[in-house]
């Protein structure tokens, strides 16, 4: 079990790897001057040269990506003297750090949080930026997913238990329609009508996040905010989880055992909720659980419509400032979400099927 599991950390790792390296190849040919957005067109030569200094852009594209590594690493070898060296270990850049053991005269292996630069528009740290905005998020997408995940298994178990009449058929062309609606289509529908149109009976708003500023500067959490965000990022995973449900506990139901329990006299709905769908669920466990890291990239459009201050919100405003360390700071943490989760299903999937470790 430990070689799986160290198997799985190793393939996530070279995930990331690759991750960080599309990244920092992406962004850095990209056109534009990080340092004349950040100081202005009116800079003179010498401030924007310090800048691309402090940057590391006048360094080699190697020197810049070894760089860029070491500052992502939570373990990494920095200068500790020499402020002139492109490791040196700044006290503005890694606030927060432990030097763990010298490897040589001047330079010590440290343990610090990752870092992520600044942003070129507001020059805050974009690791303060994301921690600020990605809670918001994530209470979003796991909303959503509660949603879809509910409501779809519900769905897809009755439309199994009575395949062919007009239930069934009803959920298969909702299904339909969920898959293939854009979200951020059926995010303007719900917005303008339970939002605006209804907002006098359904006491919702449109626009608003998970909290709000009175008149006197307090915040207040304001949950019904997010009902309509919720469904509107929901609806895709649900019409899924109906479908997969659904063909799933049809193709359990006929296995033997199935028919054989039902020999024995018990209950239809038992044999269906005690013996068919716990089998059932193995396909849907793994959908809901990729879609929940899907969701919190996916949420973009969805808070841009909603007006949900989440990272999507954050990074959409980025790319229309041309502000790419927030942009790159966004994609890292939805590429480590991503694989966090999967790592974490295939171990639990080794764990309950030792199949799966021998595979």
């Amino acid at each position: 079990m430990i070689k799986f599991i160290v198997k799985r950390l190793f393939y996530g790792f070279l995930v990331l790897l690759g991750v960080i390296t599309v990244v920092f190849l992406l962004f850095n040919v990209l056109p534009g001057d990080p340092a004349r957005m950040m100081l202005g067109q009116r800079a003179d030569q010498a401030s924007i040269d310090a800048i691309n200094k402090d940057l590391g852009r006048d360094k080699p594209m190697t020197t810049q990506f070894l760089m860029y590594l070491n500052d992502l690493s939570p373990i990494s070898v920095h200068d500790a003297e020499n402020k002139e060296h492109f490791l040196y270990l700044s006290p503005e850049k890694y606030s927060s750090y432990q030097k763990l053991f010298p490897v040589s005269k001047t330079k010590v292996v440290v343990l610090k949080y990752p870092y992520l630069r600044r942003s070129y528009i507001t020059k805050r740290k974009v690791a303060d930026i994301i921690k600020e905005t990605l809670p918001e998020t994530t209470v979003l997408a796991f909303s959503a997913i509660l949603f879809g995940s509910f409501f779809g298994i519900l769905l897809g178990v009755f439309s199994a238990i009575k395949k062919n009449t007009f239930f069934d058929k009803f959920s298969l062309i909702f299904a339909i329609f969920g898959m293939a609606l854009p979200s951020f289509f059926v995010g303007l529908i719900i917005a303008w009508f339970f939002g605006f149109i209804l907002r006098d009976y359904t006491g919702l708003s449109h626009v608003g996040s998970l909290y709000y500023t009175d008149d006197f500067g307090d915040e207040h959490l304001a949950l019904k905010n997010l009902i309509l965000p919720t469904v509107t990022l929901g609806l895709r995973p649900l019409a899924i989880i109906i479908q997969l449900t659904r063909s799933s506990l049809l193709d359990v139901l006929s296995q033997d055992y199935i028919r054989t329990a039902t020999a024995k006299g018990l209950s239809f709905y038992k044999v269906v909720f005690k013996h068919a769908l716990k089998n059932a669920l193995n396909p849907v466990i793994t959908a809901i659980s990729g879609w929940f890291a899907g969701l919190m990239a996916g949420a973009v459009f969805v808070e841009i419509i909603f007006n949900w201050k989440g990272i999507g919100y954050e990074v959409v405003d980025a790319l229309n400032k041309n502000d790419l360390p927030v942009v790159m700071g966004a994609t890292l943490i939805f590429a480590v979400v991503f694989v966090v989760i999967n790592i974490a299903v295939d171990i639990i999937y080794g764990v309950l099927d030792p199949r799966v470790r021998v595979q």
